[in-house]
């Protein structure tokens, strides 16, 4: 059970990754060594939410599943882009819903540990 909500978690990142690319958002080229070292969560002093999404989330939960880590006992990835894209939510329907169902995978992988 825990390897088939890892594949889902897996193909929920993909989903993510083709919502920024729709929207736009997502980069070709990396921000700074140091823009990706900040300690605020999020990176909200050094990023964009996308580019965190892209460059740090999905960075980090690839490898973390690839590499057969624990996921995180916590996720709430949904509820920060809420804050984020308030004023963009016809736009952003679809990533975020993608961001709950990541968080609610997230969740359940918990559960199952």
């Amino acid at each position: 059970m825990v390897a088939q909500n890892k594949l889902q978690v897996m193909t929920l990142l993909t989903e993510l990754q083709d919502e920024l690319q729709q929207l736009g958002w997502w980069q070709q080229h990396a921000p700074s060594e140091q823009a990706l070292q900040s300690q605020q969560p999020f990176c909200v002093d050094t990023l964009e939410f996308a580019q965190w999404l892209q460059w740090i989330f999905i960075a980090r939960m690839q490898t973390m599943v690839m590499t057969d880590q624990a996921l995180p006992r916590q996720c709430a990835i949904y509820e920060m882009a809420e804050v984020v894209y308030r004023d963009q939510l016809a736009l952003t329907t679809s990533l975020l819903s993608c961001l709950k169902r990541i968080d609610t995978a997230v969740m359940a992988s918990a559960v199952l540990h």
